[in-house]
């Protein structure tokens, strides 16, 4: 039987094991996909960690694949053997219910996802739905492209949901991947961004990618925002980003998992048509109008990449605030 690597989950929490894995067949409508890049993202941090229920024990994470496609599986039309193509988190829905028929099938009772119910992209090869992966242009970085396929997507679609005014003042609670690619994208279309973040080397980033204002994550900005995104898994953010938003804004909560929220004060929190809101997944169009909005706008993740055997240290960094802008494990090194 034919072996690959691949970074295994443990049965204990932060377990994370190097090992040789049986090399994927693909199923009806699956391709194969030689993986060169993999954005690291906090949400395999979230699945390492049992932080989120486990859905699959002993998954390979990884849901920010970038690769060539090896094999087709049967009934696969519309992707061939070398195209460059993107695995990102959702990976199946049923198509037939309430939230699929109507656009919103990231609502799907039934989804599934790319390292959390399926093996991902931590590994030299993976199977994945033809339908939902992304066709890639040839000459497509894959070091650059990989954090798009979810930090981009994600803070995309928060953004999207963030009912930010032309010009208005964004507030980014956290300046992670996803954030950093936000406040790109909201800086290109004129808002002002203001950015609470812990670590230095976060704050020095926003700083340098154009934020009108960096402090410490529950530092009051100088004015009230228009809308807020709180990218921290930290629920005592919830009514400081509230606090700091002006009547009838909207804070909006990007994150798979948050510790819970403090018991808040209606009337200094929610009262004068303060929305707040939360982002479940994306749909494949968020990803496809993210991935061309990059390409117009010229959006360049900053990236760290690391070493396929040097993952478990890059995720201790990131567990610990060590990270700064988008890592991205180095598969093997880009094929023409």
């Amino acid at each position: 039987m034919a072996t690959m690597r691949a970074w295994r989950t443990g049965t204990s929490a932060g377990e994370l094991q190097l090992v040789e894995a049986p090399v994927p067949v693909p199923a009806r409508g699956e391709v194969i996909v030689q993986v060169i890049t993999c954005g690291i993202c906090r949400t395999d941090l979230h699945v390492i960690d049992h932080e989120i229920p486990v859905h699959r024990p002993g998954v390979i994470p990884g849901h920010q694949a970038v690769g060539r496609v090896a094999r087709l599986g049967s009934g696969v039309d519309d992707v061939a053997v070398g195209d460059l193509v993107g695995v990102a988190w959702l990976r199946h829905t049923c198509g037939t219910c309430e939230w699929c028929r109507s656009g919103s099938e990231n609502l799907c009772p039934r989804s599934e996802y790319t390292g959390w119910d399926a093996d991902g992209g931590f590994a030299d090869i993976l199977a994945a739905p033809a339908a939902f992966v992304y066709r890639l242009p040839a000459d497509a970085d894959p070091v650059t492209t990989a954090p798009l396929l979810c930090a981009g997507i994600i803070g995309f679609r928060a953004l999207s949901r963030a009912n930010l005014p032309p010009g208005g003042r964004l507030g980014l609670y956290g300046f992670g991947s996803s954030a950093h690619l936000v406040a790109q994208i909201a800086i290109a279309a004129g808002a002002g961004v203001s950015v609470m973040t812990r670590g230095e080397q976060n704050r020095a980033l926003a700083l340098e990618l154009g934020a009108g204002f960096v402090g410490e994550e529950a530092a009051p900005p100088p004015e009230p925002l228009d809308s807020a995104i709180v990218f921290a898994p930290a629920g005592g953010l919830v009514p400081v980003a509230l606090a700091a938003t002006r009547s009838g804004g909207t804070v909006v909560l990007a994150g798979i998992e948050m510790s819970d929220i403090p018991s808040m004060s209606y009337e200094a929190s929610l009262f004068r048509e303060r929305d707040l809101r939360t982002v479940t997944a994306n749909t494949r169009d968020d990803g496809g109008r993210l991935l061309g909005l990059a390409a117009n706008l010229g959006l360049r993740p900053k990236v760290t990449t690391v070493p396929f055997d040097s993952l478990g240290s890059a995720i201790d960094d990131m567990r610990h605030g060590r990270a700064r802008g988008s890592l991205v494990l180095t598969v093997e090194g880009p094929v023409g």
